[in-house]
Formats: structure tokens, sequence, C-alpha cells
């Protein structure tokens, strides 16, 4: 068999697979997180959050959402040096990142079904 004919076989099957996968995946919110940060803070965003009554108290006084703490569940960096990963039944996230421009630290709970936001930290 000849180069030639061997590039048409690979092509039509790597193109039928293609097909195949766009017919599959279409419509599916498919991800492939496939680092630890990226992969705990979808868990975290999946799961039912609750606040503790610090937290809501100072996000009254700083005027900060819960859309604010969801963009940062989105976008922030979990610190894994500080945080307790292997606790249990609930581990401990230490994450970092900005609300409203401001460096913010919050400490996150993650037990079977539910997320609290223990802390909140702005740093001014």
């Amino acid at each position: 068999m000849d180069i030639k004919r061997r590039f048409v076989f690979f092509g039509f099957g790597f193109s039928m697979g293609i097909i195949i996968l766009l017919f599959f995946l279409n419509g599916k919110n498919a991800s492939c997180n496939y680092f630890p940060n990226a992969r705990m803070l979808e868990i975290l965003r999946s799961k039912q959050r609750v606040y503790d009554a610090d937290v809501i108290q100072l996000m009254t006084e700083k005027n900060i959402d819960s859309s604010e703490v969801a963009n940062l569940l989105l976008y922030g960096d979990i610190d894994f040096s500080k945080s307790k990963v292997r606790q249990e039944p609930c581990r401990y996230y230490w994450i970092d990142g900005y609300i409203k421009e401001k460096e913010t630290t919050i400490y996150v709970e993650n037990c079977d079904t539910l997320v609290t936001i223990q802390k909140l930290t702005l740093h001014e």
C-alpha cells in the first residue's frame, strides 16, 4: 500500500471520528479540567453554597453580592499549601482572587453536598 493511500484512509477515519464526537457531544456541557486547581474549583461551583453569618455581615458592609464570590470560585487560585485537602469528612480550601479589584481570600469548607464559605478577607 503506498503512502498516498494510507493518508486517504487515515483522513477518512479521522474525519469520521470527529463527526461522531461532534454528534455525541453536541449540546452537552463537556469540559476537560486536568489541573487540580480547575478541577477543585469546578467541584466547589457545582455544589450548593452556604455563607457563614460573619461572611454575610461583611458582604453586606462592603456591598459584595454572591455573584462576586461565584466569580472568585471561577477565576480564583487555591492555595494548596494552606488548605486541608486530606481532612475527613469535610475538606478546607483557601482560595485567593479578586473582588472589586481588591485582593481577596476566602476559606471554604467542602462537604459531600454542601460548600460553606467560612471566612472572607479583603486585603486593603
